[in-house]
């Protein structure tokens, strides 16, 4: 069973940088890609960005170059570095696992799913 934790959420101020950590254990990741969702009260939960173990990467439209994803695979962590962050960044972040090849930016292409981590950011 794949266990993902996130970390690195928060409370900041409009304009601040972050970073979350997606940390990945219980069995050796041997999985297609891993992404960044979040969700937020009231809204459907929303793609963010994902890397394959390949290198490749991909963007939600509105990170506009904010947002930044990278990992180590031989390490099983996944970063999401954060900047210039705005109040619609609020939302829990959660980190997820893709068991084999599909669609990057829908959660249906994801197995393995963490709990996730609280970003706030006032204004």
């Amino acid at each position: 069973q794949v266990q993902l934790v996130e970390s690195g959420g928060g409370l900041v101020q409009s304009g601040s940088s972050l970073r979350l950590s997606c940390t990945v254990s219980g069995r050796t990741f041997s999985g297609a890609a891993l992404g960044w969702f979040r969700q937020s009260p009231g809204k459907e939960r929303e793609f963010v960005a994902a890397i394959s173990w390949s290198g490749s990467t991909r963007y939600a439209d509105f990170t506009k170059g904010r947002f930044t994803i990278s990992g180590d695979s031989a390490e099983g962590q996944v970063y999401l570095q954060m900047k210039d962050l705005k109040p619609e960044d609020t939302a829990m972040y959660r980190c997820a696992g893709q068991g084999r090849p599909g669609p990057l930016d829908l959660p249906d292409g994801y197995d393995d799913w963490g709990q996730g981590t609280q970003v706030t950011v006032s204004s």
